[in-house]
């Protein structure tokens, strides 16, 4: 079996803040949708670093660029002029339909960007405390802004008080929005169009298009946070298009630059305008390597049909596990679009994580009972048939082996 090693002979990480609950695996290095760790062990990864690595690992044509970048300019300020952060935007905009871009590192400070601009925009109306409606289950970041406007209430816990000024509703409940009429100080609706650490869950495209209409009435912004849905992972390059729809701010990040950290605020005319010299900035944002990381990422999605192949791996993917699954008692649901896939189980199943990295496969496991897989754009159909060959029965006989929930018929 391809299983690492699980005795703890001690800290590995001893200086390093106990943030993140990891597995005792260290990577070494990757070619396309695989990954090797220090002990040589192989893995197919279906995380590609959740959503971040659009072009797997070592792509050949992304690797020289970044060569190429790193020995001419990896950073120089926003004192100055940077040509590439102008190409960048110019091909957001071409994209989205939309009007200009802010560049940052992630998509925490992108999706901070966005609750500033909401503000200032509520602000430049005469709205002295400006409200804005997000979501049940959403995560939009963990500062304090951000980890306010995120419906998770165990990541909350501990770091009140939260920010002010959100008012939470249920995701497709066009009803729970048509009653907040009565409040005046509401500026914008944020959302992101397929809940990723929520679980997978999808804004449906009715739901989108009433949002739209119901802001355009009312004349708040729509901010759409495609910091995991988009870039390509849904077979469109951001999950709103397949609803037909413009936001007015979108945040982006993870899989932008492939890898290199890169955030971005792209804007529609409503909100292009309302940040002005002073009221924002960043020190790394936009500097030429994730500049040129963008760039080649997105010249490298389109010369090679990614959204495409998104679209129809993803679609084969889910088919299989659909099928593998079909009647599997403990088995709620397989969703999601493209290469954001979702496997709701009825009971807790943070396990799978280790399993699944003993079979020789990187997964999630999020919102306590979903299995996610991310996997990089270029994903295979016989590498997708080989994560169905490895996680349906891993699915199966955790099932089989964990008791299911109390009241379960």
């Amino acid at each position: 079996m391809n299983a690492p090693e699980h005795a703890h002979v001690a800290d590995p990480e001893p200086h390093v803040m106990k943030t993140y609950g990891r597995l005792p695996v260290a990577l070494s290095h990757g070619k396309g949708c695989w990954v090797w760790d220090t002990q040589g062990r192989k893995y197919l990864d279906g995380l590609a670093g959740i959503a971040v690595n659009t072009l797997g690992h070592g792509h050949p044509r992304l690797v020289p660029a970044l060569q190429e970048q790193v020995a001419k300019l990896i950073h120089s300020s926003n004192y100055y002029q940077v040509p590439l952060q102008e190409r960048l935007a110019a091909k957001l905009v071409e994209l989205s339909g939309l009007t200009n871009a802010f560049f940052c590192s992630t998509g925490l400070e992108a999706n901070e960007a966005a609750l500033k601009i909401a503000r200032k925009y509520g602000h430049d109306r005469g709205i002295d405390r400006p409200e804005i409606v997000v979501y049940e289950g959403a995560f939009h970041g963990r500062s304090i802004a951000t980890l306010s406007a995120t419906g998770n209430a165990k990541v909350q816990a501990g770091f009140g008080p939260l920010v002010e000024g959100f008012i939470r509703v249920p995701l497709n409940d066009a009803k729970a929005i048509e009653a907040l009429a009565d409040r005046p100080n509401i500026v914008a609706v944020f959302l992101e169009v397929i809940q990723g650490e929520g679980g997978i869950r999808p804004a449906t495209i009715e739901y989108l298009r009433e949002v739209r209409r119901i802001c355009d009435a009312r004349g708040w912004l729509l901010m759409l946070d495609e910091v995991q849905c988009g870039m390509g992972r849904t077979g469109k390059w951001f999950a709103h298009q397949w609803a037909g729809i413009k936001p007015d701010v979108m945040p982006l990040a993870k899989g932008l630059g492939s890898g290199v950290p890169i955030g971005a605020v792209v804007a529609g005319p409503k909100a292009a305008n309302v940040f002005g010299a002073g009221n924002h900035g960043t020190t790394f944002g936009g500097n030429p390597l994730a500049m040129r990381a963008g760039v080649e990422t997105l010249r490298i999605m389109e010369e090679e049909r990614l959204l495409e192949n998104a679209e129809k791996v993803g679609g084969e993917l889910k088919a299989g596990l659909a099928r593998g699954l079909e009647g599997v008692r403990g088995v709620v649901e397989v969703r999601g679009q493209g290469l954001m896939l979702g496997i709701e189980l009825d009971r807790p199943c943070a396990p799978l994580l280790g399993r699944a990295a003993e079979a020789g496969l990187m997964i999630s496991v999020t919102a306590e009972r979903v299995v996610r897989l991310l996997p990089a754009l270029i994903l295979s159909r016989d590498e997708a048939e080989q994560i169905v060959a490895i996680l349906v029965p891993l699915i199966k006989a955790f099932l089989d082996e964990t008791p299911a929930p109390v009241g379960t018929p």
